[in-house]
């Protein structure tokens, strides 16, 4: 599962620095985080799939979310029984809290 989040989470990560850095133009001298090779990227893009660049990176941000989205649902697949303990034991402290207790009945006379 650790591999499973690594592979999907590095290259997000990846994509994400690099859409940041070169969108931004901090290139810190490396020609790859400069803006005109963010525009060329875009360009190549669009050419490719027939679309206008600017039309891009929405597509991108929305297919990184239904990865996302599948991505924890099978972890949350795979970890249902603990999910279910927890949510039942939060239940039943959520249920025991709400009933007044000894303690906490007003000494007023």
């Amino acid at each position: 599962m650790k591999w499973f989040l690594i592979l999907w989470g590095g290259p997000i990560l990846l994509l994400g620095s690099w859409y940041g850095l070169s969108y931004n133009d901090m290139s810190f001298g490396f020609f790859m985080l400069t803006r005109e090779t963010h525009d060329l990227v875009f360009q190549v893009y669009s050419g490719v799939l027939g679309i206008p660049a600017q039309d891009i990176p929405p597509l991108v941000a929305r297919a990184i979310v239904v990865d996302s989205l599948i991505v924890f649902a099978i972890i949350a697949f795979r970890r249902r029984r603990r999910i279910a303990a927890w949510w039942r034991a939060r239940q039943e402290r959520s249920a025991l809290s709400s009933l007044p207790s000894e303690e906490s009945l007003s000494r007023a006379p």
